[in-house]
């Protein structure tokens, strides 16, 4: 029997391009969908038949019946919102116990994590990072530090290793000065969550994974946030907590380098950033603020404004090179109709000095420009690629040239029909 595959769809820049929007499109090619990374802090909105849903853990394969989904061991979990997500899910009449699995691996984010996040960011002053406050980075510097608890502590004698690990947190808060915090409500809600997260199939996800493509089963791996926010090849100190890359893949879903397949890379038409943090093709000024509005550029998790600004290729091939990218699949090319001159950054500048390979000392650089004419027709009613305008044509091949990766997926609405594959 020929041994199963395991696709990675990664964002390549920094995360909100539209990745749930493309695992639901294709997940009937897969009989598995596993989330390998991240948890709570990033929202993969999907828009089908009307409906608009946010997952912020669940993988975005469920809406499919018949298909596993894996929450897998480099994961972390908060039980309270995990219970909402998978609740609002329900409610929409979706089965959700029969088609997820947890990984007993996965870190559990506890209440107290959260407020250790915002003590933490309030401690750094004005060099805030710009976390979401979902308790991510504290959850993972336990888990590097050998103390976090993980799902399938939940599983027997739980009540005694919870209260001692809220009582180190609760310890480190009084050491910070920080002890404004009521979190009575909030725990209560995360005991009930726990309750229901028993209700799942807690499973070795590794082992399950590895049997499946022994048997021939082919898995789609759900990247979170994006290449460079990368806890080692992002913008550091401005990153995630995770591996959100190719190498993620490996270590988040317990599969070896051999199994990997293709490598969607994924991005925008331009470029967005939230938080903190370098990105030197930002743009304060109506162009960027047209960006947003028509891009509908506000965070799904936290509402916040995302930056916006040209495509960036130096960042691009930054992330193609690091991941091993085979395809990619542009997104929100509907937001660039009507601009008269379309803008690319082919390399950063910096006291004189122009570089296109990704600089370690990301602060500072200023980007350079290539302007290409733009297109003035509504990509979002084409259907095919035959219907697109000569110089929506011509930045796709100035892409590909640049980027030597095929752009093979094309998105022109938020709709899932509005998908094209070339």
């Amino acid at each position: 029997m020929k041994q199963g595959k395991v696709d990675a769809l990664l964002g390549i820049v920094f995360g909100d391009e539209g990745k749930g929007k493309v695992v639901d499109v294709f997940t009937p090619r897969y009989d598995v969908v596993a989330r390998f990374a991240g948890g709570p802090n990033a929202g993969h909105t999907i828009i089908f038949d009307g409906k608009k849903f946010v997952l912020r853990s669940i993988p975005s394969g469920v809406f499919d019946e018949g298909k596993l989904n894996i929450i897998g061991n480099g994961c972390v979990i908060a039980p309270d919102l995990f219970m909402a997500e998978a609740r609002e899910l329900e409610n929409a009449g979706y089965d959700l116990r029969s088609r997820l699995h947890i990984s007993k691996r996965a870190h559990l984010i506890l209440p107290t994590h959260r407020v250790l996040d915002r003590a933490y960011e309030a401690a750094k002053g004005k060099n805030k990072v710009g976390t979401t406050g979902k308790g991510i980075g504290p959850t993972y510097s336990e888990k590097a530090s050998r103390t976090g608890l993980r799902v399938g502590d939940i599983l027997s004698d739980f009540p005694q290793k919870y209260a001692a690990l809220k009582a180190r947190h609760e310890k480190i808060l009084r050491d910070l000065d920080f002890t404004d915090y009521d979190i009575s409500e909030e725990e209560r809600l995360w005991m009930e969550g726990i309750d229901y997260m028993r209700q799942f199939s807690l499973s070795d996800t590794e082992i399950e994974i590895n049997r499946l493509l022994a048997e021939g089963k082919n898995v789609l791996a759900e990247g979170a946030q994006g290449t460079m926010l990368d806890i080692d090849h992002g913008t550091y100190p401005f990153v995630s907590s995770s591996s959100t890359t190719t190498g993620g893949v490996c270590t988040g879903l317990g599969v070896g380098p051999g199994s990997i397949g293709e490598v969607y890379g994924i991005f925008k038409a331009y470029s967005t950033r939230v938080g903190a943090g370098p990105f030197p093709v930002e743009l304060f000024d109506e162009t960027g603020d047209r960006l947003r509005e028509i891009g509908h550029e506000y965070g799904a998790v936290t509402g916040r404004n995302r930056r916006c600004g040209w495509v960036d290729l130096v960042a691009l091939r930054y992330a193609i090179m690091i991941n091993g990218v085979t395809q990619l699949i542009m997104m929100k090319s509907d937001v660039l109709d009507g601009f008269s001159t379309i803008r690319a950054c082919v390399a950063y500048e910096k006291d004189g000095c122009r570089v296109t390979d990704m600089p370690f000392d990301t602060e500072g650089w200023q980007a350079v420009y290539q302007d290409l004419p733009g297109w003035q027709e509504d990509l979002s009613a084409m259907t095919s690629e035959e219907q697109f305008p000569a110089s929506f044509k011509a930045y796709i091949k100035f892409l590909e040239d640049e980027l030597h990766t095929p752009i093979t997926i094309l998105s022109v609405g938020p709709d899932r029909a509005q998908t094209i594959i070339r």
